[in-house]
């Protein structure tokens, strides 16, 4: 009975082990390899997945020119008449980003301010002119909105999730030649003091960018959006020759999505306001380390700072139970929150800590 049963189940077993064989040799391999990216060095599928949602932007707009001096004689006057106004065509060239596949359009203020027409150019050829919903200098951000069907919005990534060394892809139009792509790496975070915008943030990388990136998409090697390529920081010498070349800003695209979805649904940005200001002074802790801290330094009368009980020189801590320790930090976290809500603020005065709690109001102009 024993030798039956072996000589019953080898078969089965030889037969199993050439099935696997044959699946794994001639059947399975060939599909994963068609599909398999044979270039591991290669950018192409995330390039393919974010070109398509970036859009070249022309605009035009009507420019007075001056009249000669010259022309004021009243003698010349007898002759020619009364002055005409002279006016001439002025163009420029831009980036932008598909944000939905309704048309909206993000791309940076300074391209399109201004304008007398805007005219944008997809990837597949097709072309639409294009009308402002809103801007906000605050940022340097503007939403536009075409109408055209079969649009392909950008993928949004998470932004605060990127790290400096990560492999960027910039993707734009500059100098007119339109959708080209360049590759860098993330060069740096949260930069500011360049006094750009008001509310600066931005993703530094060596990605190359150049007149008319400005608006376009920086993406990730997934061909997710993480940025809006905005500016390039150059510095100049005595020579009058440009430094910095490889120093090139974006606005993080946790930013400007926030942007953008205020700008359709209010018009405008709506910004959390507590009225304080601080500066960052170091201390010491309680084991005479050196440690940041936020001390506040101004106070808007009747804010809500001032409501909840916050006072001049008091040290904060934590906001919403996170420690902060960045001034700039936290008024752009202040910034995000809706005018209403509720934060927690802990701050410490004369060696005892104090819990607080502020309703965020709306930010006014030239407010923090």
């Amino acid at each position: 009975m024993k030798h039956y049963l072996i000589a019953l189940i080898w078969p089965i077993i030889v037969g199993v082990l050439a099935a696997v064989l044959i699946l794994d040799r001639w059947v399975l391999q060939e599909p994963l390899l068609q599909h398999r990216n044979t270039n591991p060095s290669s950018y192409r599928d995330a390039v393919a997945q974010g070109t398509p949602s970036v859009v070249n932007i022309y605009t035009a707009k009507l420019v007075a020119e001056r009249r000669s001096p010259r022309l004021n004689d009243p003698f010349l006057r007898r002759f020619l008449g009364p002055a005409q106004g002279n006016q001439r065509l002025e163009r420029s060239l831009g980036s932008g980003v598909i944000m939905s596949a309704d048309g909206h359009v993000i791309t940076n203020n300074h391209v399109i301010a201004e304008a007398d027409a805007i005219q944008v150019l997809l990837h597949d050829g097709r072309s639409a002119n294009a009308r402002v919903i809103g801007t906000d200098p605050d940022t340097d951000l503007a939403v536009l909105k075409i109408d055209l069907p079969g649009l392909t919005p950008a993928i949004p990534a998470d932004s605060d999730a990127i790290n400096v060394g990560d492999v960027v892809l910039a993707i734009g139009n500059p100098y007119g030649f339109g959708h080209s792509v360049t590759q860098g790496i993330v060069s740096g975070l949260g930069r500011y003091g360049l006094q750009l915008s008001a509310y600066e943030d931005y993703i530094q990388t060596d990605a190359s960018i150049h007149l008319g990136n400005s608006g376009g998409a920086l993406i990730d090697s997934r061909g997710q959006l993480v940025g809006i390529n905005t500016a390039i920081y150059t510095t100049q010498n005595q020579n009058a020759q440009s430094n910095g070349i490889g120093i090139n800003l974006a606005t993080p695209s946790n930013l400007a999505t926030f942007v953008m979805q205020d700008i359709i649904n209010f018009g405008t940005v709506v910004r959390g306001w507590l009225g304080v200001s601080v500066e960052l002074l170091i201390n010491r802790n309680d084991q005479g380390l050196p440690r940041q801290v936020l001390v506040i330094s101004g106070l808007s009368d009747d804010g809500p700072a001032a409501r909840a009980g916050m006072q001049m020189g008091d040290i904060i801590t934590t906001m919403n139970d996170e420690v902060v320790s960045d001034g700039r930090g936290a008024m752009h976290d202040i910034a995000r929150l809706r005018p209403g809500e509720v934060i927690r603020v802990t701050v410490e005065r004369n060696g005892q800590s104090i819990d607080l709690q502020a309703i965020v109001g709306s930010r006014r102009q030239s407010s923090s």
